[in-house]
């Protein structure tokens, strides 16, 4: 009687496990969250799924954005969290480990990660996958980090080579007439070179008159931006054929996921074949998802990166970014290649779309001291204006809208409609 007894109890628990994982499945394949709620949302009794919580997940969303942005390692991210009120049942802030799992977390973009398979979650994501992926990439970038020690502060270094023999420009200071000084020279890593130092306020005077021969007049930035308002409004009704293939895509890989469950069920593949086709399809069916939202979304696509550039290349944040000597190494990092250092002189090639900014501001004498290289034959080159035509006041393109340059609308098409002066 005792082995009947234990053998109905063992009955029980293997019926009741068995359940509650056929219940967990039945959830994931509708997209609901099988457990406690994650950090930043909270579980829905009504509807059986979570949703995020309206405060934390404001919180969760600005995280990611600073740590994005490298204000904050993991253990100061607890530190600000804790600021905010997530902290640990203890009250004190969140470790480094939870913070990791926290920021790979793919429940914040609205994917259940549920073992070793991946589902679509049917609840409200907190964050965007540009950000999420953002994180990641950060992540990555801190998983070995360089260990280095800075003892002074030279903005300019690792930014230009030697014109004679192509070493690297290094940095060094003197003190004298009651301050430090800091100057610029070649490493001479290659043997002898008979360049001379250069101090750093002249460098960045030389830096900053580059970057005026790019920047765009603000009566032009203003009505660069007016016609990028014109062309929004075209992409999106342009957009319609664009979302319908897209879902035929979709539609394609859902009933390629379909099929692949039904010939897993009939067993007629391993178990790790499926996961691993799964896992690809899923991903292919989240890259359409991203595209579609992206492409729907306003101010996507080219408009935004032009609208950005033209921003960032107005004389006004020109002017601001030159003030700042690191920040005005990052722009000229951007914006040019083949930066040398010859005779104390700097020597730079603009990349696009900033070398045809030059050309043009230097054919309506706007850019006023410009340098010799920002009007060199190589730079004022191989541009076409045979396909913009004026038509009385307005200017018209008979190009493609589709013709970009590195996902941005050819700013020829933009900066061909304002007349020389």
């Amino acid at each position: 009687m005792l082995q009947v007894a234990f053998g109905q109890s063992k009955y029980y628990s293997d019926n009741l496990s068995e359940n509650a994982r056929r219940g967990i499945r039945q959830k994931l394949r509708r997209g609901e969250w099988p457990s406690k709620a994650p950090l930043g949302y909270v579980n829905n009794q009504k509807t059986r799924n979570i949703e995020p919580y309206p405060v934390k997940a404001k919180i969760i969303e600005k995280a990611f954005e600073e740590f994005s942005e490298g204000k904050y390692t993991l253990e100061s991210l607890g530190k600000r969290l804790a600021e905010f009120g997530l902290e640990s049942k203890n009250r004190t802030p969140l470790a480094k480990a939870t913070i990791q799992r926290m920021l790979t977390n793919v429940a914040y973009i609205g994917l259940i990660k549920h073992g070793n398979e991946i589902y679509e979650g049917n609840y409200q994501p907190i964050l965007s996958r540009q950000l999420f992926e953002a994180v990641q990439k950060k992540l990555k970038e801190r998983a070995r980090p360089r260990h280095s020690k800075k003892r002074h502060d030279f903005p300019f270094v690792g930014l230009l080579h030697c014109g004679e023999c192509g070493g690297m420009i290094t940095a060094q200071f003197a003190k004298g007439n009651g301050g430090i000084y800091r100057y610029y020279r070649c490493t001479k890593k290659f043997g002898l070179c008979s360049q001379p130092y250069i101090g750093e306020n002249q460098l960045a005077e030389q830096l900053q008159s580059l970057l005026q021969t790019v920047a765009l007049r603000d009566d032009w930035t203003e009505k660069m931006l007016k016609q990028v308002e014109l062309w929004e409004k075209e992409n999106f009704q342009s957009s319609r054929t664009f979302v319908q293939n897209l879902e035929t895509e979709l539609k394609t890989v859902q009933q390629k996921l379909d099929k692949l469950v039904s010939t897993y069920l009939d067993g007629d593949i391993e178990k790790e074949i499926y996961l691993e086709k799964k896992e690809g399809l899923m991903k292919q069916k989240m890259s359409l998802l991203k595209r579609k939202e992206d492409f729907g979304q306003k101010r996507k696509n080219w408009v935004e990166p032009l609208r950005d550039w033209i921003k960032s290349s107005s004389e006004a944040e020109i002017r601001a970014k030159c003030q700042n000597y690191h920040e005005l190494k990052q722009v000229v990092e951007k914006i040019g290649t083949n930066r040398l250092l010859l005779n104390r002189k700097v020597q730079m090639d603009f990349s696009e779309p900033w070398r045809f900014a030059a050309l043009r501001l230097a054919q309506s004498g706007h850019a006023e001291g410009r340098s010799p290289e920002a009007t060199s034959p190589e730079n004022l080159t191989c541009f076409n204006w045979s396909r913009i035509r004026a038509v009385g006041n307005r200017t018209q393109s008979t190009c493609s809208q589709s013709r970009r340059t590195a996902g941005i609308l050819r700013p020829d098409r933009i900066l061909s409609m304002f007349h020389v002066e």
